[in-house]
């Protein structure tokens, strides 16, 4: 349920809504019946295949299929099943959902990347499908898994996921037949039989009334044609209305007309359907309709809130309702509309809420996310800040009490926080909600977890900014996320990609006349290609990117800039030129007053030196540097620059003065002054 009024309550991270779930399975929470299935899904595990019956060993997973149709427990029985066998695989059971809550496939990527973390694999941000689907295969060919593969949409998304090890083990649950798959175990269910749909319904209405009147309780199971879906609508209303009989409940039902529109195996569970949500209060059931808006099909009381148009305590109060008469399953602390009657709550809102109605339900979804993680994000900015003064005047509703409470929302909430960006910015009618979304989530996952920790996740964010930058022809936000894109792509060594993404960043922010951008995305093409070691073309772009900033004035990236330029030079041996950018670094950095940044410059001018043939000269440079470097009160900056110049002394013969300088070290630093050193990049930034 959704926190209460005057505080988010977070959920513990292993409540979370991960497609994929790795550990031993939890039971369903209904299963009755099924020994007959069991038996044989048992026995096509110990049945030899057709490879090792020819002499051969098989050469990919046994795969086992649970067809049949959504609401007849085909999921309930393949936990089931991996609940009984999962001890044989010690490195866990994954249930793995491949069909989103609109009924449309889960893309590869999202598959691959969500396993991938349930074995602690990280995966590149803007990895490709290829080189995921490659690091699935590797990561399963070592272990000895269990996958349930649940709600598959065809043979090719479940062949795609197909360990090449005969070690583990698929159970694959869909509607149909899934052929192609070499060697599949398929296993058809249908309703369950007379004592089980009646055990069923006993744990709803308890086993006085099933015992009360059996011929009754048999007969709407009947009118339920026994599947568990369509017993536990009308077993949950039967729950809430106590004084019903049970052959009442039946009689009704049998009035209920089928609905010819739906096709033959849903017909008995739409008109259990209808004759549970023709009797919710209109408020609740309008609630309900719009749930099917929930970002990865998962809702809390904030979400119902918005969509409703209702207070937090209201909506809460509803989705419990929702979930005693089965039509919502908890999920943690949050609640997803059963799978198999979401379709159906789709067609109503379809049907009976007006498009404009639709759209502004949405519009406050997004508006409310966009503050919860707004909250989010000020939670951990210090006492006293900017943000926490705006969190402070937020409702108690949307505040978060503790930087923990905060992280463990933003944890459980990731899949639909990540699905609810996806869906705003494909909706193209709320563009500006959608860029206030997903720039807040940014924040909030950068503040939590870290640009690093969270890049996977930052890589596709902003993939959706440039969708909606390139859509309404923002060019300043253009460049900003290809920049950014190309940052992430520059830290996954895919150095050619981040130049193309650079070089398109410098046409968006040159369309845009924004001087940040075209500077930021010049010097950005010099690092791709200083990281190609194309010293030419990186002195080249450094040289433009400084150029401008000579022109704006803006010292300190002047200063910046000129080290790059210096370390280009000397990385092509292009000593003179090296030697001339450190000097004009240095000099820029005493212009800034910032003595650290002029000593580091000094030090990478006696490096210069140095490698030109200069000792002299690089032992004066390098003392010039150290001086600065105490004047500036930088004992660990002093320490290593003491370093450098006992190895110059070395170097010009005179061991005695080098050891002098080891000790002035050791002494600044109380330890083995050996350690510390000063990178040749250091001057950079």
């Amino acid at each position: 349920m959704g926190p209460p009024v005057g505080a988010v309550r977070a959920a513990p991270a292993e409540a979370g809504t991960a497609r994929v779930r790795v550990g031993a399975p939890e039971p369903a929470r209904w299963f009755f019946g099924r020994q007959r299935e069991l038996k044989a899904l048992h026995g096509d595990i110990e049945r030899a295949g057709l490879n090792t019956i020819a002499g051969r060993r098989a050469a990919h997973t046994r795969v086992l299929l649970i067809a049949g149709q959504s609401g007849s427990g085909r999921t309930a029985l393949a936990r089931e099943l991996a609940r009984q066998v999962g001890r044989r695989y010690p490195d866990g059971v994954l249930h793995i959902r491949l069909t989103e809550p609109g009924g449309e496939p889960v893309p590869v990527e999202r598959t691959a990347r969500d396993l991938l973390g349930g074995f602690g694999i990280d995966v590149p941000p803007g990895a490709a499908d290829d080189e995921m689907s490659e690091m699935v295969r590797e990561a399963l060919a070592v272990r000895r898994v269990l996958l349930l593969l649940d709600d598959a949409h065809d043979a090719e998304q479940v062949d795609l996921l197909l360990p090449e090890n005969p070690d583990c083990l698929v159970v694959a649950v869909a509607r149909g037949p899934l052929t192609g798959i070499p060697d599949i175990r398929p296993c058809t269910i249908g309703g369950l039989d007379a004592k089980a749909a009646m055990e069923l319904l006993g744990t709803f209405t308890g086993s006085v009334r099933i015992t009360v009147d059996p011929q009754a309780a048999e007969s709407l199971a009947e009118e339920c044609g026994g599947q568990p879906a369509a017993i536990a609508l009308v077993g949950g209303w039967l729950a809430t209305h106590p004084r019903v009989s049970v052959a009442d409940v039946a009689k009704r039902l049998r009035a209920v007309p089928e609905d010819l529109g739906q096709p033959q195996g849903s017909r008995l569970l739409a008109r259990a359907f209808r004759f549970v949500y023709e009797d919710l209060p209109p408020s609740t059931a309008g609630m309900l309709r719009l749930l099917s808006l929930a970002p990865a099909g998962l809702a809390d009381a904030h979400t119902a809130s918005a969509l409703a148009g209702c207070s937090v305590s209201a909506a809460g109060a509803a989705l419990d309702d929702l979930a005693a008469l089965n039509l919502l399953r908890p999920v943690g602390d949050q609640f997803e509309i059963v799978g198999a009657l979401a379709p159906m709550t789709r067609a109503l809102m379809a049907a009976k809420d007006r498009p404009a109605e639709v759209q502004l339900a949405r519009a406050r979804m997004l508006e409310r996310t966009v503050r919860l993680l707004q909250s989010c994000r000020a939670v951990t900015e210090p006492d006293g800040s900017p943000a926490r003064k705006k969190l402070a005047a937020l409702p108690r509703a949307v505040r978060f009490p503790t930087t923990g409470a905060a992280a463990d929302w933003l944890t459980s909430r990731r899949p639909a926080l990540l699905a609810s960006a996806r869906l705003a910015v494909a909706d193209g009618e709320l563009d500006t909600l959608a860029r206030r979304l997903v720039s807040a989530l940014v924040r909030a996952l950068a503040a939590h977890q870290g640009t690093d920790a969270a890049a996977p996740d930052l890589y596709g964010l902003h993939q959706l900014v440039l969708g909606v930058a390139e859509r309404q022809g923002l060019h300043r936000e253009e460049a900003a996320a290809l920049l950014n894109i190309g940052d992430l792509d520059a830290r996954s060594g895919r150095t050619h990609d981040a130049l193309a993404r650079y070089r398109a960043a410098l046409d968006a922010g040159r369309a845009a006349n924004d001087h940040y951008a075209t500077g930021r995305a010049m010097e950005s093409v010099g690092g791709a290609y200083q990281e190609l070691q194309d010293w030419h073309r990186a002195a080249d772009w450094y040289g433009r990117a400084l150029e401008q900033r000579l022109s704006r004035g803006e010292r300190a990236d002047e200063a910046r800039l000129y080290g790059r330029l210096g370390t280009v030079h000397t990385y092509a041996a292009r000593y003179g030129e090296a030697l001339r950018h450190w000097r004009a670094a240095a000099a820029g950095f005493r212009r800034l007053q910032d003595l650290p940044g002029q000593a580091r410059a000094l030090s990478e001018a006696a490096r210069v030196q140095e490698y030109a043939g200069r000792p002299e000269e690089s032992l004066h440079t390098c003392q010039e540097a150290v001086e600065y470097a105490r004047l500036a009160g930088d004992t660990r900056l002093q320490a290593a620059l003491e370093l450098r110049l006992a190895d110059t002394l070395d170097r010009l013969g005179d061991p005695t003065a080098a050891r002098l300088h080891r000790h002035a070290s050791d002494r600044l630093l109380g330890t083995d002054s050996s350690t510390y050193e000063i990178r040749s990049t250091s001057a950079e930034g």
